[in-house]
């Protein structure tokens, strides 16, 4: 499955769309808890393990999407865009990610 961020696919033309695809995932309150406890592992300044747990929580946004688009026989995502919501309030900590794209074949 090819995933862009553009709107088109450069050198090949589209020839179905199938409309709107989306994937989400939650990163639980208990990631801060642990990282800012002092259980982190900060590396020149950055939390690499906070890090490791948005790539986990966007790549599994993302597999959601993908499973979506292949379920519509899409060969494509294109125009994917990727958000990052604190929910805050009643879910603590919690961030929502999201992510939105149009399922597309091309050739």
């Amino acid at each position: 499955m090819l995933i862009l961020t553009t709107p088109n696919i450069e050198g090949h033309k589209i020839i179905e769309y199938y409309g709107l695809v989306t994937g989400e995932s939650l990163l639980g309150a208990n990631v801060y808890k642990d990282l800012f406890s002092g259980v982190r592992d900060v590396v020149g300044g950055r939390t690499s393990a906070y890090e490791e747990q948005l790539k986990s929580a966007r790549d599994l946004a993302i597999g959601s999407m993908t499973e979506k688009a292949e379920k519509d026989d899409a060969n494509a995502i294109i125009g994917i865009r990727i958000k990052y919501n604190n929910l805050g309030g009643t879910m603590g900590n919690t961030i929502m990610v999201t992510v939105t794209g149009t399922a597309v074949r091309y050739e």
